[in-house]
């Protein structure tokens, strides 16, 4: 039995892991979107269903499951998953009027096709890495019979390595230090990247096709070229200026993008000293056989933010 007085604070349900997946076969190549959704509803008519056992206004979560189905079946936009994460949100908005908020993540993982002697493949593809792109959006009510939207998008999971053009020195010695300063070394992380669109408030009727004008495909192709390309030709004083440079580049290329941040693990590669075998020389410029270690790592993590003067394309 309670015996202090407490009040519910904030709540969300729903369905989490939904696993899908859309084959596209709207001409002889056929395309696939391999998906894991989460569909969570809010609203203050949800209380009472922790605090009085009432199951009235619930929405089954298995209800929750079929309607990403339902509406997957349908949909032509399921390729572009800001928009998709749009449909289903404001679908849970239309269908209950008491619903004041749906928060919809999707992951989608990465097939590519395959090429069988020397020509890309029309329906048969690879599980390309564990990278995936990811979308969180949040929908809810707003006055005026309008809807707000928070979006964000992401890229996790893409491994990535140069053997040179990165460098670490005229750091912090202290008597805590047994690093050395380089000049030269592997600079390899696992990049966690998400940008935030700024999405203006639009009538209920109109945000579909509001933010059907912002290219959302091609800001994730961009981002993540940035991020590659960035990483491949920086010469590199340190992780944090790199982490820099790309989430710049992202902000200056879009104007829909508010934020980019990034988490970047950094890898580590030490040479091997093999000094004791026979004087084989294995450090500093002579090194070319590593150590990976992948913990403990180092982990930067910045967000970027646009300046309110600043504009670029769309």
């Amino acid at each position: 039995m309670v015996s202090v007085n407490v009040y519910l604070d904030k709540q969300e349900y729903g369905k989490d892991k939904v696993r899908l997946l859309k084959v596209h076969r709207d001409s002889k190549v056929h395309r696939v979107d391999d998906l894991t959704i989460r569909c969570l509803l809010s609203g203050s008519s949800f209380t009472t269903s922790y605090t009085e056992a009432s199951n009235k206004a619930v929405v089954a979560t298995d209800s929750i499951k079929n309607t990403c189905y339902v509406l997957a079946k349908s949909s032509k936009v399921v390729d572009t998953l800001e928009l998709f994460a749009a449909e289903l949100g404001n679908h849970f908005l239309d269908t209950y009027n008491w619903v004041e908020g749906a928060h919809v993540t999707i992951i989608r993982h990465r097939w590519a096709r395959m090429n069988i002697d020397g020509k890309p493949h029309t329906h048969s593809f690879w599980r390309d890495g564990e990278e995936t792109r990811q979308t969180d959006l949040f929908v809810k009510r707003a006055a005026g019979g309008r809807r707000t939207v928070e979006l964000k998008s992401a890229i996790d999971g893409l491994l990535v390595l140069k053997t040179t053009g990165s460098s670490f020195e005229d750091f912090v010695r202290d008597e805590y230090t047994t690093l050395a300063e380089t000049k030269d070394r592997i600079l390899s992380t696992c990049v966690d990247a998400q940008w935030e669109f700024n999405i203006p408030s639009a009538p209920t009727e109109n945000l579909l096709s509001t933010m059907a004008q912002i290219p959302f495909n091609k800001i994730y192709e961009s981002v993540r070229e940035v991020t590659c390309k960035t990483f491949a030709e920086d010469e590199s004083a340190s992780v944090q200026a790199t982490l820099y440079k790309m989430a710049a580049q992202s902000i200056s290329n879009w104007r829909s993008l508010n934020r980019v941040s990034y988490a970047l693990p950094n890898r580590h590669f030490f040479a091997v000293d093999l000094s004791y075998f026979k004087g084989t020389k294995n450090l500093a410029e002579h090194a070319d056989v590593y150590q990976p270690l992948t913990d403990p790592s180092g982990l930067i993590t910045a967000t970027v933010a646009r300046s309110p003067d600043t504009s670029a394309r769309l």
